[in-house]
């Protein structure tokens, strides 16, 4: 794929994950016990062998450009290409609320970057998707339809994980003919997993006519504005996939990946999913341990019991602490005789001695970062 870049922007409404995103990005948010939401679209592209791809970040930045580095654990520190973080550019009073407003805005403040780069064709992708997909199958099937845009989507059954999205409707050669964003009537199953395939030039033309006439969304104001002057085409993904847009879907998604074919698909069907490297000591499990169905990343040391569980890198679960269907994120520090039952803790949090959390398996309990109990 030399011909081809990648472009990851995350839109974000506030507070979209609640107290998740109250210090951090959609993007910086811990994900299965090692990861970090970004992580998948950016594995994704560096498998289909992308080589320049641009991170177009809005606010609370700071841990996204932590973890993401020079790119080195994506193979993206490179001379010519490779990774480039583009933060947003501010009004002379230091706020950035602006961009709040859409993607296409923050694709038209670095414009040059898109005008600098050499290849032919982009892969935008525009919201924190939890997914392994072939991008190579995807622009394969693209160049052989001679689509101006093509579409990347997903039939979800009723019941999955979906939050808000985007509802397409195709004729019998995959044409998309109709989209809407978040009906109230659903009509279709077809939902935008929002990867998306042009020509990198007719995106630079897309986003300068649609800023100039007031326009601030890909799909608004790009996509269904010219639905019947472009051929945009429908590309269906079989596999696993996750749109995390609400607190119970990240919720779940976590959930999820304790059922082993999904975490099979997810983390090895169509390559790797690459993340920063720690180097920290095995997880100490003592013999008053007991662990079952849980994901456990290292540099734990775990006392008590834990079940039906996501958790992350250094974390104490001291004797007599009972952790179920919970996720616990770094370093959380969980004292003797405390019971923590559909609850996600944020990092570096502290819960005293005999507490008892509940939340619910729909709305989980949360609790923010650095938070003492």
């Amino acid at each position: 794929m030399n011909n081809v870049m990648g472009v990851i922007v995350f839109t974000e409404l506030k507070d979209v994950l609640k107290e998740l995103t109250a210090n951090r990005s959609l993007a910086a948010v811990p994900f299965g016990a090692r990861y970090r939401l970004v992580d998948f679209a950016l594995s994704n592209l560096v498998n289909a062998g992308v080589r320049n791809v641009g991170v177009f970040v809005q606010e609370k930045y700071r841990s996204l450009m932590d973890h993401l580095g020079n790119g080195k654990e994506w193979d993206l520190n490179r001379r010519r290409d490779g990774l480039f973080i583009l933060p947003p550019e501010k009004y002379a009073d230091g706020s950035t609320t602006w961009l709040l407003n859409g993607d296409i805005l923050l694709l038209r403040r670095h414009l040059d970057y898109l005008y600098r780069s050499k290849q032919e064709y982009v892969i935008l992708i525009t919201s924190p998707l939890v997914y392994n997909i072939d991008l190579n199958d995807v622009l394969s099937k693209h160049l052989q339809s001679e689509a101006d845009i093509t579409v990347v989507y997903r039939n979800f059954s009723d019941g999955e994980c979906n939050g808000s999205f985007t509802e397409l409707s195709l004729d019998t050669l995959g044409r998309i003919n109709d989209i809407k964003i978040s009906p109230l009537l659903s009509q279709s199953s077809k939902l935008s997993l929002d990867t998306f395939v042009l020509k990198r030039e007719a995106l630079i033309r897309f986003v300068d006519l649609a800023t100039s006439t007031g326009g601030h969304d890909f799909v608004k104001d790009i996509l269904i504005r010219n639905i019947s002057k472009l051929r945009i085409q429908g590309y269906e993904f079989g596999g696993y996939a996750r749109k995390i847009n609400s607190l119970e879907c990240y919720y779940h998604t976590n959930m999820e990946l304790l059922q082993p074919m999904i975490y099979q698909e997810l983390f090895f069907a169509n390559g790797l999913i690459f993340t920063k490297v720690k180097n920290e000591p095995p997880t100490r499990y003592e013999d008053s341990a007991v662990v079952k169905n849980s994901l456990v990343a290292n540099g734990c040391k775990i006392g008590g019991t834990v079940e039906g569980s996501i958790v992350f890198r250094g974390v104490k679960i001291a004797k007599n602490a009972k952790i179920k269907n919970s996720i616990i994120m770094q370093k959380a520090d969980i004292s003797e005789g405390v019971s923590v039952e559909n609850v996600v803790i944020d990092k570096d949090c502290t819960i005293g001695a005999g507490k008892r959390l509940k939340g619910d398996t729909n709305y989980p309990l949360v609790l923010s970062k650095a938070t003492i109990l």
